[in-house]
């Protein structure tokens, strides 16, 4: 089992939305985008934001960043 899961994620991610508020991501294909370009970030050199323990590979690291809400996902607007 994948964990955190996806609906958890997206729980973490929408948390700061009020009710009649579009919430940031709707779907599992927004948090999987979102971790992807987060990952090739980490790749490119950029500095992890959470405290690694051990070699984590990239994608795992930017789901932890994202669970941890240390890395925000911006509306396509705000990119």
């Amino acid at each position: 089992m994948i964990h955190p899961s996806y609906v958890e994620l997206m729980k973490v991610v929408n948390e700061g939305v009020d009710g009649g508020e579009e919430p940031v991501v709707n779907s599992r294909y927004s948090i999987v985008i979102a971790a992807a370009k987060r990952a090739r970030q980490l790749i490119g050199g950029a500095e992890p934001k959470v405290a690694m323990k051990h070699t984590v590979k990239p994608l795992s690291l930017a789901v932890e960043e994202l669970n941890d809400g240390v890395v925000k996902i911006l509306p396509s607007e705000e990119e």
